[in-house]
């Protein structure tokens, strides 16, 4: 960029240089896409006149506006802005962004090893991670980080951004934490030395009865597929022969871990996804050609309207592929396929290049308009009040969307993917008071701190002692009750009559979670999904389909009953 010369004979400014850089997304690096991706010199031609005047209301606000301003963020609110224009998942994320969005994906992180909750403008250690800095020097649940390394860590300025960018950092680091404890007189200084703090995504992996084994899995992350194999092998070791796999609320990830997953339980070069874009570079198809774990033996899905992306590509190929029963409600909708694009100053631009599809030829992306993010937003919502949620009459199937599975079977298309046997969302023992409660965190703080005063006791005897025998008795309510009215929480008797046994249930797992899940260093939760299974309606569907998915596998379509 050449000087201005004006009546002021103003310079390049620092922000003036970086601006080439920042509009690499925006528009040069649009020049480079419309060449590849669009075509024509006309499209090269529109985005060079777009980059130009671009550039002159910048160096213009730069130059002349009356007020100082950040360039750098009128550049990233600009690009936010052209990209509504286009779908619902074309994204782009400054560089903070961009960071803590791959953290989530990543097998690990370096810092201290805490998981923490900030309530009330306060920095809560809920529990340090096992085998992490923070537990080997002696931090514990329930404390209070004042501040790190002398600035302050409380007040509004308390935010997961804030908390994350001060804990984490390069292993072999040293941060200084203060911390407030329950019982000590004045604040306790805390070197904590930053080291690898690893993350799973397959949170609990069990046998649920005699040959049945249950894997839950969270999202689909760097070492997803590591871990899915390792937990498969080891309930086949157990003798399971029929499996439950929970990908309820899983929001998805890398795509590839999904396919890898799939090929486990599909024999042959079976086509497991392909995806369709405008060139032919982003169309691509994905094939099972493993010997798998578990290519044999009834296998029961379990889906949610949370379920998207990686998930339902996952659940799309078994049920396309008549490998398994899907169980629960229609999933998310979520097929566009987005190409990462690191740019100079390490933000990202997440561009869409691609669409989804099952076996069948369905396409996983619900409808959206373009440039109308707001509504696509409200799925959802719109999904909750029409019933769908409830009734399995309330689901409007789009009949010119009909497709077959590999055996005949009839299947949908128009957004995400329909289950073979519908479960409705269970709100019997929901209620305001249940969701005070939780926001609070409250029956989580209780089971904490009730785990940290009987850990030792409970410790005598093994978790099927508990898991038979143990009872969150009155006493224990009364506290919670006690303590939710510390926290403003307003007490309604018939709300707590209705929730009473959720809670119950809730702190139950909870605490076994605390006592016997930090005896283990799999990073699994079996413990709560052994406590709370058990009442789960879509689990306990699933327990009884087994003979549905056993014919399913074999082919005898006309003995299944899908009720």
């Amino acid at each position: 960029m050449s000087n201005q010369q004006g009546r002021d004979d103003v310079r390049n400014s620092p922000v003036q240089v970086r601006i080439p850089i920042m509009l690499s997304l925006a528009l040069a690096g649009g020049m480079v896409i419309g060449a590849t991706l669009l075509g024509g010199s006309s499209k090269v031609s529109d985005v060079s006149a777009g980059y130009d005047k671009f550039r002159q209301v910048l160096n213009r606000i730069e130059r002349d506006y009356v007020d100082s301003v950040s360039t750098a963020e009128l550049v990233d609110y600009s690009i936010s802005k052209m990209l509504e224009k286009l779908d619902p998942h074309t994204a782009y994320l400054t560089a903070e962004e961009a960071v803590a969005a791959r953290s989530q994906l990543e097998s690990g992180f370096d810092g201290i090893g805490v998981e923490f909750n900030i309530q009330n403008d306060t920095v809560y250690v809920v529990t340090p991670l096992f085998g992490g800095p923070s537990e080997e020097i002696g931090i514990q649940s329930g404390d209070r980080i004042l501040s790190v390394d002398g600035s302050p860590l409380s007040g509004p300025g308390a935010t997961n951004t804030r908390v994350f960018k001060m804990l984490r950092g390069k292993r072999g680091t040293k941060v200084k934490l203060e911390i407030a404890r329950n019982g000590a007189k004045k604040p306790i200084m805390f070197e904590v030395t930053r080291n690898r703090i690893p993350t799973y995504s397959v949170d609990a992996a069990y046998m649920a009865g005699k040959d049945v084994g249950y894997i839950k899995v969270t999202r689909f992350s760097e070492s997803t597929y590591d871990e899915f194999k390792k937990a498969l092998g080891m309930l086949k070791e157990k003798g399971m022969n029929r499996l439950i796999l929970d990908l309820r609320g899983n929001p998805g990830g890398y795509m590839e871990k999904a396919v890898n997953m799939a090929d486990e339980f599909i024999a042959g070069d079976k086509l497991l996804v392909y995806t369709k874009g405008k060139r032919a570079g982003m169309d691509k198809e994905s094939r099972a050609h493993i010997a798998g774990i578990f290519e044999e033996g009834p296998i029961v899905v379990l889906v949610d309207e949370g379920s998207a992306s990686a998930s339902e590509i996952l659940a799309g190929a078994l049920q396309d592929q008549d490998r398994a029963l899907v169980i629960g409600r229609r999933t998310f909708g979520k097929g566009l396929v987005q190409m990462p694009l690191k740019l100079d100053d390490n933000s990202e631009l997440r561009l869409t290049v691609s669409r989804y599809y099952t076996p069948s030829g369905r396409s996983i992306q619900k409808p959206y308009e373009m440039g109308h993010s707001e509504e696509y937003g409200k799925d959802l919502s719109n999904r909750y009040d029409s019933g769908e949620f409830f009734h399995a009459d309330s689901i409007h199937l789009n009949k010119k969307l009909r497709y077959t599975t590999v055996g005949g079977r009839e299947v949908f298309g128009g957004g995400g993917i329909m289950p073979d046997v519908f479960v409705p969302r269970d709100s019997s023992r929901n209620s305001n008071y249940l969701f005070e409660l939780r926001g609070k965190n409250i029956l989580r703080d209780f089971a904490l701190k009730y785990a940290a005063l009987n850990q030792q006791g409970l410790l005598k005897k093994p978790f099927e002692s508990f898991f038979s025998d143990f009872q969150v008795n009155e006493p224990m309510l009364k506290e919670i009750v006690r303590e939710s009215e510390k926290q403003g929480i307003v007490f309604h008797e018939k709300e707590y009559q209705k929730s009473k046994a959720q809670i119950q249930l809730e702190i139950k797992a909870l605490i076994g979670r605390y006592v016997w899940g930090r005896q283990r260093k799999d990073g699994l939760s079996n413990e709560i999904y052994q406590i709370i299974n058990p009442s789960d309606p879509v689990f306990q569907v699933a327990l009884r389909q087994f003979g549905n998915a056993a014919a399913l596998e074999k082919g005898k379509f006309g003995q299944m009953r899908l009720k």
